[in-house]
C-alpha cells in the first residue's frame, strides 16, 4: 500500500498505522526544517538509523522524498542530505467571502502553484449555495491539472462560529446532522477541515506574512462584519469550544440597530463594512452626493464604496473616517486588555489604507491607555486578499503532519 493509500484510508491500525505516523513525522520535518541527513532524522524522531532508512526508502518509492546526494563535509565520510519532491502532494485552500472566493494550491514547501481570486460567488445561508460552492472547488480541481489524489486536504474558511475540531457551523450552512466538513467532503472526496475566515487569515500572515519575532499579535478582519485571530506567546488562541475572537460583537454602542448575530448594539452595527455600505445608501437617500449617486441603491456593495474612496470620492471616504473612528475605540478596548505588541488590520476595509488607518490610529491614542498603545505597533496586512488562502493551506499541512497548530 503506497502512501497516498494509507493516508486515505480508515482502517489502519497497529504497526501500519505507526509507520503511517512516522512517515508523517519525517514529511513534517523535512517540511519545518529542509532538507536533512539520517543523522538529524534519527536524533529528530529518536529512531534507529535502519528504521529511519526504511522509512525514506518507502517516502523515495512513493514519490515523495529524493535522495539528494551527498553534502559537503570537511573531513570523513560525506552523508546524504534527504529532502521532500516538493510537488509530490498539495494542500488546497478555500477563502469564502460575502459576493466571491479564494481558491489556491500550495505545495509540501508552501509554494502556492495555482490561485484563483474574485471567483463570483454568493454566500447564502441555503442548499443551492452550499452546493455552488461544492462544485466551484469541484472545478477548480478539475482545471489545475495536478492529480487528485495527490490532495492531501482542504481548508474551508467561512465566517461566523464555527468549531474547528468538530468541523460544525453554527453561523452558515448548519443544516445538516453531519458536520459540515463531513458534508462537503463527501462531496468532493478528500478530506476537509472547516476554520473560521478570519482565524485562518490571522494563521496566514502570523506565519508568511508581516509578523516576524512579535509574539502577541491580534489580527483584525475587517470587511462586511468584523472578525480576529488571537496569538499568544506565539500560539493561535481558540478559546474553548473555538469561538475566541469575536470583535465585532462586542456590545459598545447603545442603539436599536439589530445585528446579524440577534442582539443589539454590537460593535459589527456601526463599525463594520455591513455599517458603511448601509450608511452611504442613507445619506444618499438624503440627497448626498457621489459618484455612485446615479447606480442603483440595491446594486452598491461594499467593494465599489471602497472604489470609490480610491477616487477620492469625499462622500466614501467620509463615512470610512467615521467608521474608522469607531473601529478605534473598539481597538482601543483590545489593547488595553491584550496588551499586544502588534494589530494587524486585514479584509477589504483596510486595502482603503490611510483613509481608516488615520482615524482608528487617532481613536486608539484617544481611548487606550498611552502606557499600555505605546507598545503596540498597528500594520496594515502584508499578504491582502491572500492571506486567507494561505492561512488555510498552512493549517490543513500542520493539522494533517504534525497535529499541532505551532506558529
Amino acid at each position: 500500500m503506497t502512501f497516498f493509500e494509507e493516508f486515505n484510508s480508515d482502517n489502519l491500525s497497529g504497526v501500519a498505522y505507526k509507520n503511517l505516523t512516522l512517515k508523517k513525522a519525517v514529511i513534517a520535518f523535512f517540511a519545518m526544517t529542509g532538507n536533512s541527513t539520517i543523522a538529524d532524522l534519527c536524533k529528530e524522531l529518536n529512531l534507529s538509523a535502519p528504521k529511519v532508512n526504511n522509512l525514506l526508502n518507502d517516502l523515495i518509492a512513493d514519490g515523495l522524498v529524493k535522495d539528494y546526494g551527498k553534502m559537503e563535509s570537511t573531513g570523513g565520510r560525506k552523508p546524504n542530505i534527504y529532502g521532500l519532491i516538493p510537488e509530490s502532494g498539495f494542500f488546497l485552500g478555500v477563502d469564502v467571502k460575502q459576493n466571491h472566493i479564494n481558491i489556491g494550491l500550495t505545495d509540501l514547501q508552501k509554494k502556492m502553484v495555482k490561485i484563483t481570486e474574485g471567483q463570483p460567488y454568493s454566500l447564502k445561508n441555503s442548499h443551492e449555495s452550499l452546493q455552488e460552492l461544492c462544485q466551484l472547488i469541484k472545478d477548480f480541481i478539475s482545471n489545475s491539472s495536478i492529480n487528485k489524489d495527490k490532495i492531501l486536504g482542504i481548508g474551508l474558511n467561512l465566517s461566523g462560529r464555527i468549531n474547528y475540531a468538530t468541523g460544525y457551523s453554527y453561523s452558515f450552512f448548519h443544516f445538516n446532522e453531519e458536520p459540515l466538513s463531513k458534508v462537503v467532503e463527501n462531496y468532493i472526496g478528500i478530506k476537509v477541515f472547516l476554520e473560521n475566515d478570519s482565524r485562518a487569515m490571522a494563521y496566514g500572515e502570523f506565519t508568511t506574512g508581516i509578523v516576524h519575532h512579535e509574539k502577541n499579535v491580534l489580527f483584525l478582519n475587517l470587511d462586511y462584519g468584523l472578525g480576529m485571530g488571537i496569538m499568544i506567546n506565539s500560539q493561535l488562541y481558540y478559546g474553548k469550544s473555538g469561538f475566541a475572537g469575536e470583535f465585532g460583537h462586542m456590545p459598545i454602542f447603545n442603539n436599536e440597530i439589530l445585528c446579524h448575530c440577534g442582539k443589539k448594539g454590537c460593535l459589527e452595527t456601526e463599525a463594520s463594512g455591513w455599517a458603511l455600505t448601509r450608511l452611504f445608501k442613507e445619506k444618499l437617500t438624503e440627497g448626498s452626493s457621489s459618484i455612485l449617486s446615479n447606480r442603483p441603491l440595491n446594486e452598491i456593495q461594499l467593494s465599489d464604496i471602497i472604489e470609490a474612496a480610491g477616487k477620492d470620492d469625499v462622500l466614501a471616504i467620509e463615512l470610512i473616517a467615521e467608521i474608522g473612528e469607531k473601529l478605534g475605540r473598539g481597538i482601543a478596548l483590545l489593547i488595553n486588555i491584550f496588551n499586544p505588541e502588534l494589530v494587524i488590520l486585514g479584509g477589504s476595509l483596510a486595502d482603503t489604507g490611510e483613509y481608516i488607518r488615520l482615524p482608528i490610529k487617532s481613536a486608539i491614542n484617544k481611548y487606550s491607555l498611552s502606557l499600555v498603545n505605546n507598545d503596540t505597533m498597528l500594520k496594515v496586512s502584508k499578504l491582502g486578499e491572500q492571506a486567507g488562502i494561505i492561512g488555510a493551506c498552512l493549517m490543513v499541512r500542520n493539522r494533517l503532519l504534525t497535529n499541532t497548530m505551532s506558529l
